[in-house]
This record gives structure tokens, C-alpha cells and sequence, in this order.
């Protein structure tokens, strides 16, 4: 059943303050309250067998006055899987401010003269998640158009920035060669515009014949992945068992199976072993593409303090990151994010620096930060431990920020098809009053589904959620849609209609992170 509104619980704590904080028995029991019509529903819909034996939270509140309309486990600690990134996000909006650059220099700490780098090139990351191969053309074209022709010394990667712990604390093992689960560096490289930073994409197309080797292609092309390939193209019309996977601890990435005769040319991402070595392996080339030669070899170290900036590219805005990053739910971003605020406010690119930023940003605007736990930025680690209490805290505190509107325009909003719209709840809610509507954080791990965010009822009253789901074994998204579907149609004057458990549009995408989803 749902607890007592707030209001109610803070009247009972009144009339025990009242008599010394002691409820004697000559103090009579509040009297039942009975739920109201929205409460009768939300139960109706978390009294599924699917919740037998696992765990489900559910809090939501006026999003103007925060008055609690339902509350089930509120208080209860859960994993809540990719809303951690409500956390990061509002933190880096407000830490690093809206307007935020990173960049990416290119120094030298010998003159330059005739055209001649009598020493090393350093190209030194400071954390752009988006970057990507043009703008490392375009700091080569810098350097021809300031004279550069040759560098006589080797190249060095420096990515010192941040620290050197590449994955997140209690990261699963075998996520590890996928593209949601990249090293983190502060000189990356990103193959596309969802600016998967720390990936590259091996194209794959079928042989002009039956057993032919499978061609392929690396997107950018780099000589830091080694492809291993025993795929074979199959007969037309076969199966498809193309498996493409990086072999731990290198850039070594096996590809075997077979893919049929007149198949589409496919693409798989890959994560980069040392993404630093990858990122100056792909400048070197934009370097060649212009005519400056480099002697030496690629090597990672630290930038002299004495050197000279001879380029620089910057990236878009931390406001206009927010798009990218939460309608797909970028994990790259999350945890970039996070070091660059233990870099800027610490002076420490470390994730136990960044969290204490982005700890420090939600307690100040409300959240009860003591019976919460962030061990990461993006919700990856399975030690991270929230409340649906704590979430819609943030969400009804944000709102007092100058840069809310841009922050809620970049959460996906339901059932609107725009990859870039709707996001990772394009699929869901559709055609229902729901669409266009609710504006939610998504977030998914085995065993874990979470929906968090604002929703405006069908009398215009703005309200905010948090669903949180753990344990099951049987998922229960649907009731999530469903629970968003029942808050938009919800009238004060009138019972909500009945809302059955919805099917998203593509059943099959159960992960957020799957790029067909």
C-alpha cells in the first residue's frame, strides 16, 4: 500500500512534539486515511507477479509545491542503472556551467623554424568527449597554416588531464569490449556523431562470392586495432553470424563467422585499448593528409609546463552535450563529465574527486546525500545506491536552476520518433497522453529498469516521478509505461482512466544501449 502523504506525516509528528515527543495511549490513532483514486491505480499496477520476490519503488510529487501524491518505498536504497546520469548531468550543468568548453592543444617546446619542429609534438586532451576525426584535421590544418612541415621528434600523447583509471569502480568484466563500456581518457576519439568517445566501428560487407573472406574496414581508419578476421561469406539468404570482439587487454579485435552473399554493409563498435594512443595514431595520419611529416614514434607522457600552443579545437558546449549524452543515455559522457568537474573544482581528474562534486551539488539543493551512494556517473556500477525519494528531490530542485529548460529539453521524451527527440523512450508511450509529454531518464541493467522525470497531468499540474525496478526476473517496463500514461491522464476532478500494461513498439529492446533500439 501507499504510505501517508507528507503532509499527513509531519501533522502526526506535530501532535507528538506537542506532548513531549512521546505518542501516549491516551493520544488517539490517526484515523485510516483512504487512498485516494490515483493511489488506488498506481497499487493496482505495482501488485503484479512480477514483483513477486524483487523489489519496486515509486515516488511522485507535485512538481510545484513537492507535495508527495504516492509513495511505495520512497526511502528504500536502490540500483537505479542509467537515472544515476539525472545526477552527473544537473551537477556538470551547474558545476561546469552550460557555456563549458573542453578542448584539445597541440604544443611544442622547441621553435619552430623554417617549417622545422626541432623537438616532439604533444597533442594534450583535456576531456572533449566529441571529438572526432575532423577535428583533428582541423588542428592539422592549424599547424600547416602556422608553418609546420616537419617534426623532428615523436609525437606524444598526453591524456594527464585526468587520472589513469580507465574503467569504473565495479564495471562488469564482460562489457568490456562493447561501446557503452569505453576506457575514459581526457584525449579520446569518438567514430560518429552520437559521439561514442573511446570506440571505433568496423564496417563489414560480404566477398564477391561464397566462401570469400568477409571485407573490412576500419571507421576512422587507424593502425592501433589489429582485425583478425576467419569470417567467411556465406551462401544468399544464410544466416548471419558475424561476431566482432576485442580481445582483452589489446587492440587485437577477432572476427569469425559468416556473413550471406548481398548483405547490407553492417557495423559493429568496438571499444580501444588506451583510446590516447588511438586518438594521435589518427591525427599522425590527418598530419601526413597535410604534408607535415613526424619522425619519431607515438609515445604517451606529460606535456612540458614550458610549452607553446601552436593549436587548439574546442568542442560544443556542456549545454549542447546534454542532447547527445541523455537522449541515448551516453555513459562516455557521464563519466567524462564527472573527471572534468574533479579536474576544474580539485584539480583532481579522478571519479572519487568528480563524485564528491556531484555529491556536494545534490545536497545542496536538497537531496538527503547521507542514505545515497554514486560510484560512478552513469550508473554502469552496481554499487551505486539512491532513492526514488533523493531522485525527485533533484528533479524539483533543478528546476530552480537558470539552465533547467535546456537540461529538461535534452531528457527523451515519450513515444516522439526523433532519435534525437524522443531518445531512448521513442518507442514507448506512444500515441497516448503520455507522447510528447513526459520527459524522463531511462536506465537499464540486467535485473534493473528505472523511469524517472516530469510529467504534466490532464488538468496542466506538472508533476514529477521516480520508478525504480531490481530483482525481477520477468520485466516489468510496461508497467513503467504504464505508470506514465496513468500520470498524464490523471484528472483531480475526474478518476483516471484505466491503463492496461503497455508493449513498446520494439519489444525486443530491453537495453537502452542497443543501437538498433
Amino acid at each position: 500500500m501507499s504510505r501517508l502523504p507528507r503532509g499527513m506525516i509531519a501533522a502526526v509528528a506535530a501532535v507528538a512534539a506537542a506532548v513531549g515527543g512521546v505518542v501516549t495511549q491516551s493520544v488517539a490513532a490517526p484515523t485510516a486515511v483512504q487512498a485516494t483514486a490515483l493511489q488506488q491505480r498506481l497499487d493496482g499496477l505495482l501488485n503484479d507477479s512480477r514483483y513477486d520476490g524483487s523489489q519496486v519503488a515509486l515516488v511522485v510529487r507535485d512538481a510545484t509545491t513537492g507535495e508527495t501524491l504516492y509513495d511505495r518505498n520512497g526511502a528504500q536504497r536502490m540500483l537505479p542503472a542509467s537515472n544515476t546520469k539525472l545526477f552527473s548531468s544537473t551537477a556538470a550543468m551547474h558545476v561546469l556551467g552550460p557555456s563549458y568548453r573542453f578542448h584539445t592543444d597541440v604544443l611544442a617546446a622547441a621553435p619552430v623554424r623554417g617549417g622545422q619542429l626541432l623537438g616532439n609534438l604533444y597533442l594534450k586532451g583535456y576531456g572533449d568527449p566529441t571529438a572526432l576525426e575532423s577535428d583533428y584535421a582541423a588542428l592539422a590544418e592549424q599547424l600547416k597554416a602556422a608553418g609546420v612541415r616537419r617534426v623532428h621528434g615523436d609525437l606524444i600523447a598526453d591524456d594527464t588531464y585526468f587520472d589513469h583509471v580507465r574503467l569504473g569502480d565495479s564495471w562488469a568484466w564482460d562489457d568490456e569490449p562493447f561501446y557503452y563500456n569505453a576506457q575514459i581518457s581526457a584525449l579520446t576519439l569518438a567514430p560518429d556523431t552520437d559521439y561514442d568517445s573511446g570506440t571505433a566501428i568496423v564496417e563489414s560487407r560480404p566477398g564477391a562470392a561464397a566462401g570469400a573472406p568477409v571485407k573490412l574496414d576500419l571507421v576512422p581508419a587507424n593502425g592501433v586495432i589489429k582485425l583478425v578476421s576467419t569470417a567467411t561469406t556465406g551462401a544468399a539468404g544464410s544466416s548471419n553470424t558475424l561476431n566482432i570482439e576485442r580481445d582483452h587487454g589489446t587492440n587485437i579485435v577477432r572476427v569469425t563467422g559468416s556473413v550471406p552473399l548481398g548483405a547490407s554493409t553492417g557495423q559493429e563498435w568496438v571499444t580501444v585499448w588506451e583510446p590516447e594512443l588511438y586518438a594521435a595514431d589518427v591525427f599522425r595520419r590527418a598530419l601526413t593528409a597535410q604534408g607535415i611529416a613526424v619522425s619519431g614514434r607515438i609515445k604517451n607522457a606529460a606535456t612540458p609546463a614550458s610549452a607553446t600552443r601552436l593549436a587548439r579545437d574546442e568542442s560544443m558546449t556542456v549545454g549542447e552535450l546534454m542532447t547527445p549524452f541523455l537522449k541515448l543515455s551516453n555513459n562516455m559522457h557521464a563519466e567524462t563529465l564527472v573527471k572534468a568537474m574533479g579536474a576544474v573544482v580539485d584539480a583532481d581528474g579522478s571519479w572519487p574527486a568528480g563524485l564528491g562534486v556531484v555529491t556536494g551539488y545534490a545536497k545542496s539543493i536538497g537531496v538527503d546525500t547521507s542514505r545515497i551512494r554514486l560510484s560512478d556517473g552513469s550508473g554502469l556500477s552496481r554499487k551505486v545506491n539512491v532513492t526514488a525519494d533523493s531522485i525527485t528531490d533533484l528533479l524539483i530542485g533543478a528546476q530552480k536552476e537558470s539552465w533547467w529548460k535546456q537540461w529538461y529539453d535534452a531528457l527523451p521524451i515519450a513515444g516522439n520518433p526523433d532519435r534525437f527527440v524522443g531518445g531512448t523512450l521513442r518507442s514507448r508511450m506512444q500515441n497516448t497522453p503520455a507522447a510528447n509529454n513526459l520527459h524522463g531518464k531511462t536506465g537499464s541493467l540486467t535485473g534493473v529498469t528505472s523511469l524517472s522525470g516530469y510529467v504534466t497531468n490532464k488538468d496542466g499540474r506538472k508533476l514529477v516521478f521516480s520508478m525504480i525496478s531490481n530483482n525481477y526476473l520477468v520485466s516489468p517496463r510496461s508497467i513503467e509505461d504504464a505508470v506514465g500514461v496513468t500520470l498524464a491522464s490523471w484528472s483531480d476532478t475526474a478518476s483516471p482512466a484505466a491503463v492496461s500494461t503497455l508493449k513498446t513498439a520494439q519489444a525486443t529492446c530491453e537495453l537502452e544501449w542497443d543501437k538498433v533500439c
